[in-house]
């Protein structure tokens, strides 16, 4: 079993048309979630969402890979 490492996903939505397939990445890999906060930035016309993820790094990374593939989703990971 591949050690699990604690990451944050962060994620900047431009286009709200992605956020249902967003979320049913986030519910796919939802046993590995810790916590998410997400904020609407109305005045850019973006949602920031912040997801604290408990998980073997290859699960992080294809997780982040699948969201950064989504049209007009940016997504990047920190890894501790």
């Amino acid at each position: 079993m591949e050690e699990k490492r604690i990451a944050v996903l962060s994620v900047i939505v431009e286009q709200r048309e992605s956020a249902p397939a967003l979320n049913a990445y986030l519910s796919e890999y939802g046993e590995y979630v810790v916590g998410r906060m997400g904020i609407p930035y109305r005045e850019k016309g973006v949602s920031v969402l912040c997801v604290v993820l408990d998980a073997p790094p290859a699960a992080i990374n294809a997780l982040t890979g699948k969201i950064g593939q989504l049209a007009g989703v940016a997504a990047k990971t920190m890894f501790r």
